[in-house]
């Protein structure tokens, strides 16, 4: 077994910079400002957008299904040469580019749209498995959880800063303020591009690389570990099984993620200042969510403390869904509140479930990784989150496009609840001690 030793303080920073520099794309492109825009003002196929929203699930379960079929095979690839931080690299200056092409998509543009999406959200995607395969060589197994949840909280002040941009001098999304709203994307680009700069200045290159055989290519070099990966993944059931529980799981989250801001214009009728308090309030029990539930689970257990987000997520998807139904209640009892101020309420509780949930999923991820395969069995990680992507997006668009977004969230619960059960079969200590026996 290698020691997994406490790494200095500058690089883990260094590692944790680079999730405060990647949610300005997440936050400003995919969840509150882009996915809006491109759903009611370039398509805009009003009153209820379901050819906007339909399309926009397809390039994201495309981008989705991309990362699904590389990130294990680059990640093999990166543990046999250790070349983590040139792959980081390539997807960072990916996203920075194609996020930044985002400001020549116009109404009437929406293909071009699209395959920006497609390219960015990959590049994005993939980084965020290659930035989270360094997470098992910064500490000993009872830090990995501090240290992941002080990432992401970091991850969330990195969302409200870059958004400050956006709130006080873009303004809203419409399509009479085009001109300015535009600006997201090279905004978004410029500020992961200069926000992540730590990241390799600090972080370390961890591993030996090893030389290629006579006659193989990196290629069937990448094939042949993940195939020998999977035919012993019966040493690490407990990964293999946990990752089935994050599949779920992240289906969820995903339709929360790209949906709930659309949720918010279409459904709940929102206006612009509200939609700017929520992104706070939910930016903000985030962080506390990520930081709290990150010092839970050095104590009580990574498993336990995932289980316990998971039961979180089904009471915020229903209070999602009841918003309305309690805007009514509240006023029987004459408490007369617009049904986008109780959604403000329901923001808190879905803020803290998705920070703790993501940083409980890495965290495990990292106990149940042998050191010499970080990278790629964070591709697998990477592989389960993303084919959720791919699922969740693709079925939230299809049934929306049938039902309507107000009904079709429900579906969420179930996905979360699948995913409480399945984790019932997760050992945390097996899976723990498994990771301490390499299979190369």
């Amino acid at each position: 077994m290698i020691p997994r030793t406490r790494a200095p303080r500058r690089e883990i920073f260094g590692w944790a910079m680079f999730d405060f520099a990647n949610q300005a794309y997440t936050l400003l492109i995919i969840t509150v400002v882009f996915g809006d825009l491109f759903t009611r003002v370039i398509v805009g196929d009003s009153p209820d957008y379901r050819l906007g929203n339909l399309l926009w699930s397809i390039a994201l379960a495309v981008s989705y299904l991309m990362v699904v079929v590389f990130a294990p095979l680059a990640g093999a690839l990166m543990d046999y040469r250790a070349v983590k931080k040139k792959f980081l690299f390539a997807s960072y200056v990916l996203t920075v580019v194609t996020t930044a092409a985002l400001y020549f998509v116009a109404p009437g543009y929406a293909l071009l749209g699209v395959v920006l999406i497609v390219m960015s959200n990959f590049a994005y995607s993939i980084g965020e498995s290659f930035i989270a395969s360094f997470l098992p060589g910064l500490g000993p197994p009872g830090d990995l959880g501090k240290i992941s949840g002080f990432g992401w909280a970091l991850g969330y002040i990195g969302g409200m800063v870059s958004a400050v941009f956006v709130l006080l001098v873009l303004g809203d999304v419409s399509e009479d303020n085009f001109d300015r709203i535009r600006w997201v994307g090279p905004w978004a680009a410029a500020f992961f591009l200069l926000a992540a700069i730590p990241t390799f200045v600090w972080l370390r290159e961890r591993g030996h690389p090893r030389e290629r055989p006579p006659g193989m290519s990196y290629a069937r070099i990448a094939v042949d570990r993940v195939r020998g990966t999977l035919s012993g993944m019966t040493a690490h059931r407990d990964l293999a099984v946990l990752l089935g529980s994050v599949f779920f799981a992240m289906s969820g989250m995903y339709i929360i993620i790209t949906f709930s801001f659309i949720y918010g214009a279409q459904v709940i009728g929102w206006d612009e200042d509200v939609r700017t308090l929520m992104f706070v309030i939910v930016q903000i029990t985030a962080a506390a969510g990520a930081i709290g539930f990150g010092l839970i689970q050095d104590r009580i257990g990574a498993l336990v403390t995932y289980r316990i987000t998971l039961l979180l997520w089904i009471a915020a998807i229903a209070l999602i869904y009841l918003t309305p139904a309690m805007t009514a209640a509240l006023a029987t009892l004459g408490v007369d509140w617009e049904a986008q101020y109780v959604f403000l309420i329901v923001g808190c509780v879905a803020g803290i479930s998705l920070g703790s949930c993501q940083s409980a999923t890495r965290t495990l991820v990292g106990l149940f990784s042998p050191l010499e395969r970080a990278a790629e069995f964070f591709g697998f990680w990477g592989q389960a989150m993303k084919l959720a992507g791919v699922f969740g997006v693709l079925a939230i668009g299809l049934l929306q496009a049938v039902v309507g977004l107000h009904a079709a969230i429900l579906f969420c619960i179930a996905l979360f609840a699948v995913a409480l059960a399945i984790s019932a079969a997760v050992n945390e200590s097996r899976g723990r001690s498994a990771a301490g026996e390499d299979m190369s």
